[in-house]
């Protein structure tokens, strides 16, 4: 069960947290961060194992606490700021196999804003965070 946890975690990173992926990759540290994360649901994995839990269930359960800490996604969040109100600039980067490299440059550019206002669950939809967002991404892309 620990070996599908690191595996599903790895995805949830690739797929959500590229930056964090190549910081672990850069570090060479992908097992030691896995590892560590999982040793922090081992007592709930444990407890739910000698419970008779489903695995679907404790899968789900380890998964929501493994990736908290890395939600929301700023990557996510540019990368559908850049869809949104840049489509041409995104199919663009996205046709010529850039996109993730784009993004995650301007989320670098916008960390400013991020670190100054904050991204939480609870500012996603904050207007002021989307505006200043949108205008570091057209200066970036100007």
């Amino acid at each position: 069960m620990e070996d599908l946890l690191k595996e599903k975690l790895w995805f949830y990173i690739i797929h959500n947290n590229p930056d964090l992926m190549f910081t672990l990759q850069e570090d060479y540290s992908v097992l030691d961060y896995l590892n560590e994360k999982i040793s922090s649901v081992k007592s709930i994995l444990d407890d739910m194992l000698s419970d008779g839990t489903p695995k679907y269930i404790i899968e789900e359960i380890c998964l929501n606490v493994l990736t908290e800490d890395l939600k929301p996604s700023r990557f996510l969040y540019i990368r559908s700021l850049l869809s949104e109100e840049f489509e041409k600039t995104y199919a663009a980067f996205q046709e010529s196999g850039i996109l993730t490299y784009e993004v995650m440059n301007l989320m670098e550019n916008c960390r400013p804003v991020f670190e100054t206002i904050g991204f939480t669950k609870e500012n996603e939809e904050d207007p002021n965070l989307r505006n200043a967002l949108i205008g570091l991404i057209a200066d970036y892309l100007n």
